[in-house]
């Protein structure tokens, strides 16, 4: 360890490593990522892998657009091959309420640039030939939209970091915040002591400890979400769009030969409880013979379960703590961080510089809860 550091990043998946990389690459000196297992090891290499910008909140969308623009420059800016698919999203909407609401909601994404559109139920079934149609009122598409590899997002951003001078420790645990008067003065970890006055909290589900470390309540809860893989499927349109059941959460696309496959389960109480069970199945087969009933077909050849970090109105908390000089965070993200990773990256980078980002994310702070000024986001998985 140098004697001082200028930052230290807690958390080694997407969201830590692209804020590890933006401070290295604007010139930050002596930044330090430290993750306490392998790099991605935590939610980021359990996520679905969707990428899209059909939100219901503005900052949402904004974040998403330069995200995806990201994504599709990835290979050019890092060298690395994140195994981008943009063949769209697909959101299938079986109630007058969810119509009106994607309506609304469309039109606020066609305002910021986003070409997402309203279409028929024959439509969907043409751009997801697995589908049924029953029942169905309409659905929303985006063809800019799509899926990538995350796993491969994290280890392209941490060897950019590197290469402009970050390090990267792994295997090293925070176990401390020191704090003298109102400022950071260090981190403590399993391997030792790092001196620093700014530290970057992405710790995903994990972050409410850290944060508690500096007296800051952060209110992310860890919630237990499962995902299948099934065996090669026949015919699989190669264009195949990641395809959102909306009133079941049920979604899919493709993964290899065959599919990626997942739901949310309401039963299911939060906790760090990642092992993988069979009691969301019978939901699971509901879902698939209402919406998609061809999957009931498939085998399934594997799947693993992860955690989404849930804050109370479902969207992202990112700001810095009004009580402890520096302690920034960007995590609760609620289902959509890994798809914001490149651009949350931006964003964190300026305000650790004291410059303007490129979107005001003042009301996705932790003080709104506080003001009882929640931020809603709809279009959530």
């Amino acid at each position: 360890m140098t004697t001082r550091v200028g930052a230290v990043v807690i958390g080694g998946g997407v969201m830590g490593t692209s804020i590890a990389c933006h401070l290295a690459r604007a010139g930050v000196r002596d930044v330090v990522l430290v993750e306490r297992d392998e790099l991605a090891s935590g939610s980021t290499s359990k996520a679905a892998g969707g990428v899209r910008a059909q939100f219901s909140d503005e900052l949402n969308i904004r974040l998403a657009t330069r995200s995806l623009e990201a994504f599709a420059r990835f290979e050019q800016d890092t060298g690395h091959d994140i195994g981008l698919h943009r063949v769209g999203n697909l959101f299938l909407l079986s109630t007058p309420e969810d119509v009106a609401s994607f309506e609304e909601s469309v039109r606020l994404q066609n305002s910021l640039g986003v070409p997402s559109r309203m279409i028929d139920p024959a439509e969907a079934r043409r751009l997801s030939p697995l589908i049924r149609t029953e029942g169905l009122l309409a659905a929303a598409f985006s063809p800019d939209d799509g899926h990538c590899t995350p796993e491969a997002v994290v280890h392209g951003y941490a060897r950019a970091a590197r290469r402009y001078g970050a390090r990267v420790l792994r295997h090293c645990e925070v176990t401390g915040i020191e704090v003298h008067g109102d400022e950071i003065t260090a981190v403590t970890t399993s391997t030792g002591r790092i001196a620093t006055g700014t530290v970057i909290c992405a710790a995903g589900a994990w972050s409410r400890g850290i944060a508690a470390m500096v007296g800051l309540d952060l209110p992310v809860e860890p919630l237990r979400r499962q995902i299948a893989v099934t065996e090669p499927v026949d015919g699989l349109p190669p264009g195949l769009p990641m395809t959102i059941d909306f009133t079941t959460s049920l979604y899919f696309h493709a993964e290899g030969p065959g599919l990626l496959v997942g739901m949310s389960d309401p039963d299911e109480r939060p906790g760090f409880a990642t092992d993988t069970h069979d009691r969301w199945i019978p939901r699971l087969g509901e879902a698939m013979e209402q919406r998609a009933p061809a999957l009931l077909d498939l085998r399934r050849t594997g799947g693993w379960a992860g955690l989404y970090e849930l804050t109370p109105d479902h969207n992202a908390l990112i700001g810095e703590a009004p009580s402890v000089s520096r302690f920034l965070y960007a995590t609760g993200f609620s289902g959509h961080g890994f798809l914001q990773g490149p651009a949350v990256g931006e964003v964190v980078r300026d305000l650790y510089l004291g410059r303007v980002p490129f979107v005001d994310v003042t009301p996705l702070s932790v003080g709104r809860f506080a003001a009882n000024a929640p931020r809603p986001e709809v279009n959530r998985v």
